[in-house]
């Protein structure tokens, strides 16, 4: 029963984390702007490491069941 909401929480944060990573290389590879009124380099890395970091916390949630 405890695990009903790590599986939740992973599949949220998973889910999050491989969407953000998605768009933001569909952004880069098509020199899109990540974020309006921000540095292109700074926005794809702030973003890439947001991405790998809610991927890497829905792991940590599955890891949990």
């Amino acid at each position: 029963m405890e695990s009903g909401p790590a599986v939740f929480a992973g599949m949220a944060f998973a889910l999050f984390g491989a969407v953000l990573l998605l768009w933001t290389g569909a952004r880069v590879l098509h020199r899109a702007p990540v974020a309006h009124g921000v540095s292109p380099v700074a926005s794809a890395a702030l973003a890439t490491g947001f991405g790998v970091l809610f991927l890497a916390l829905g792991v940590w949630c599955f890891t949990r069941v």
